[in-house]
């Protein structure tokens, strides 16, 4: 008799990615899903999702049906969550009460089947880090935890600087013993669900593992919801025949990795040991600019519209940060496989159809009325 995995959020964008790979592997798959309208404007479970998940239609924060979707169910992946990073900013009770509440409901509903459950894996989320990490060579020294000064952005200059000698600083890769310096309300209650999980797993001696998913893209993300990824909005602004919007200078180093290698990290996780009790990056190991993405966007789609940059600054962005991927490949034995290039065509390939809305200027607005921009 094959394992029944409960997935949370399941009918999103990652989650039905995850779904997929589990059903291949000859997994049994539960999906509970609010089918929140921002990401699922219909209010109706996706054509995308596989038939043959069995599928709960609920509020991770409701006890009952909690309880319902836990129902003889070996592995939990949790991963629900309100996501946007801007409006995060100010939907700040319903992004805690999501993202932590919910979590903590979830746990408490895995409490009373500690007996069955063998393994929890929740998604978390680079942005737990705020700035990645940096190498002062005048100093010989890796500084971490860094936040950039108000009066420094205010003058354009966007780069973090020494806090010793006052030099520019070289970015290099993030690995997991950087600290976390929580720069908006959705990387904190990322790293809440994080710490709530890997803590539960403790107490509890039930194997956890967080995997902290760098800048995601891929087929199947709402480019109707102007607080998805990059990839997405960038795509929506194009196939409306609108420029991305590039913030700051737009030289800000991203790590993008494709939805496939989220996936396989996932079931990875559900079958090895080695990760137990960790978090580990999820990421491609690769930096690319913002600019970058938005050109190979554009030229996928078979568009010659440049970047709009606005030299202005989002409060809660940081300016680098891209993955260390050793942890990746030694604890969950997984390589990312696919280029930025092959997966941002087929993501190309499949928003060419795929409906889309540009709400991306109500989103700009909302974000100036508050002071965020």
């Amino acid at each position: 008799m094959s394992e029944r995995v409960l997935v949370t959020g399941g009918a999103g964008f990652i989650g039905s990615h995850v779904v997929d790979r589990l059903l291949a592997a000859g997994y049994a798959v539960r999906v509970l899903d609010s089918l929140h309208p921002q990401v699922h404007p219909g209010g109706d479970w996706p054509d995308y999702l596989d038939a043959a998940a069995e599928r709960v239609r609920g509020d991770v924060r409701d006890a009952r049906v909690v309880d319902q979707a836990l129902d003889g169910i070996d592995v939990v992946l949790h991963q629900a969550a309100r996501v946007g990073v801007g409006q995060s900013q100010y939907e700040i009770e319903d992004y805690l009460d999501v993202n932590v509440r919910g979590t903590g409901t979830l746990l408490e509903g895995v409490l009373g089947r500690r007996s069955r459950v063998r393994k929890l894996v929740v998604a978390s989320s680079m942005s737990t880090y705020g700035e990645g990490r940096y190498r002062c060579p005048p100093c010989a020294r890796t500084l971490d935890g860094l936040t950039r000064d108000e009066a420094r952005l205010q003058r354009g200059e966007w780069d973090p600087v020494c806090p010793g000698c006052g030099g520019p600083l070289a970015a290099v890769p993030t690995d997991e013993s950087t600290p976390l310096c929580c720069a908006s309300v959705y990387a904190l209650s990322k790293r809440m669900q994080e710490e709530l999980v890997l803590l539960f797993g403790r107490t509890y001696g039930i194997p956890a593992v967080a995997l902290r998913y760098f800048n995601t893209y891929g087929p199947r993300q709402a480019l109707a919801n102007p607080y998805t990824g990059v990839a997405a909005i960038f795509l929506a602004r194009l196939k409306h025949g609108q420029p991305p919007v590039a913030y700051e200078d737009g030289r800000q180093l991203r790590d993008f990795v494709s939805v496939h290698d989220v996936a396989a990290a996932n079931l990875a996780a559900v079958t090895r040991p080695d990760a137990d009790g960790l978090a580990v990056n999820v990421g491609s190991g690769q930096q690319v600019t913002v600019l970058e993405i938005a050109a190979i966007a554009a030229r996928h789609l078979g568009c010659d519209l440049a970047a709009e940059v606005t030299g202005r600054h989002r409060k809660g962005d940081v300016r680098h940060c891209f993955a260390d991927v050793r942890r990746l490949a030694a604890a969950l034995g997984h390589t990312p496989r696919v280029s930025v290039e092959a997966g941002f065509a087929e993501l190309a390939a499949w928003a060419a159809t795929a409906a889309a809305a540009d709400h991306f200027a109500a989103a700009q607005r909302a974000l100036r009325e508050r002071g965020l921009l």
